[in-house]
């Protein structure tokens, strides 16, 4: 499953956009199956939550900002597949909360109810969003370099200050450098692919699932240097081009390994983007198509999300589909393919 953060509905060019060009999504869709009418929560935690547990998040009443929105025992997507004999890892944004949030102060113990507590075997990302302090990665439940330095506001000319390349001030791992977060995770992915895939050729082999909740096209928009300028859309269609050749590389290691062809494969987005009709007006690029608002909104935007679905020989190539879906929907969806019980 790989899943974007503060993406529109219309961002993709297969859903109709005509800046960005997105030619690995739009390859996914022709080999598979495009979603219209699948539905998130309006911001990122709760549709993180959504997809992890199979329950509506309002039910928690746990806050990510100091423990981790899941409860201990929850059952989780990565939980229920290491019950099936999955493998299980996680590489990107958590945004489920830890034990202590950001009040942590020690580095050098290990970090709890991170995703090893809630049913990965593996963790390898960053604890929040892009843009929320502190910054520093963690690899399963231990902190890599610790956030000993600071930070400063960052903002980007000509965009609104949650626009752009946009970060807020505080703790910051001295090695830490934003633009290489996007690039790592694409690595890190790709590296428990190259890895497990070995193991999972063959109906009685170990199979894996992989958990990538990519932290872009959230801000900070942060495109490299191959893909500024390319869009049309200015930095942000830029940074969606970039997120689809992320994509790509994560999708080409399934090849690369032979396993594509044995591997379902989920593309979805946790809620619309950061995205102003004062912004279309001027870039001529609607982010969310023939919807309404943006992010957090109640209005369609904030919540209607692309889903594409790949699986060769059970997902028919080429088809579109109405049919209502939304996060909760995952866990027992899997628990069906799988024949496992919940």
């Amino acid at each position: 499953i790989i899943f974007t953060d503060d993406q529109g509905y219309a961002d993709l060019a297969c859903y109709g956009n005509k800046k960005n060009k997105t030619p690995v999504l739009d390859r996914l869709a022709k080999e598979g199956t495009r979603f219209t009418s699948f539905y998130a929560q309006s911001v990122c935690g709760p549709s993180r939550s959504a997809l992890l547990t199979g329950r509506y998040p309002f039910r928690s009443q746990r806050s990510e900002r100091t423990e981790s929105r899941i409860e201990p025992g929850r059952l989780t997507l990565g939980g229920f597949l290491k019950k099936q004999g999955y493998r299980t890892a996680c590489v990107g944004k958590w945004h489920q909360g830890f034990e202590g949030g950001k009040s942590r102060k020690d580095y050098s113990r290990a970090i709890p109810q991170g995703p090893v507590a809630r049913g990965f075997d593996r963790f390898y990302g960053i604890p929040a969003s892009l843009d929320i302090p502190p910054y520093y990665w963690i690899r399963d439940d231990r902190c890599v370099t610790p956030p000993t330095a600071m930070a400063k506001d960052n903002f980007s000319p000509g965009w609104t200050r949650i626009q752009g390349a946009f970060w807020r001030a505080g703790p910051v791992a001295p090695d830490f450098k934003f633009e290489q977060v996007l690039p790592t995770v694409r690595q890190q992915a790709i590296g428990f692919i190259d890895r497990w895939a070995a193991d999972s050729r063959g109906d009685a082999k170990t199979p894996f699932f992989l958990y990538v909740p990519l932290p872009a096209p959230h801000t900070p928009w942060l495109p490299s240097e191959e893909f500024r300028g390319k869009s049309g859309a200015s930095m942000y269609g830029d940074f969606t081009m970039m997120v689809d050749a992320t994509v790509g590389a994560i999708v080409g290691a399934l090849k690369n390994q032979k396993i594509s062809q044995q591997t379902l494969v989920v593309f979805t987005s946790d809620n619309g983007p950061v995205w102003y009709p004062a912004d279309t007006e001027r870039l001529k690029h609607n982010s969310v198509g023939p919807l309404r608002g943006m992010k957090g909104d109640a209005w369609e935007a904030g919540h209607r999300m692309p889903m594409i679905v790949r699986w060769p020989g059970h997902v028919p190539k080429g088809t579109t589909s109405d049919h209502l879906w939304c996060h909760t929907d995952f866990l027992a969806t899997v628990a069906q393919i799988t024949g496992g019980r919940l």
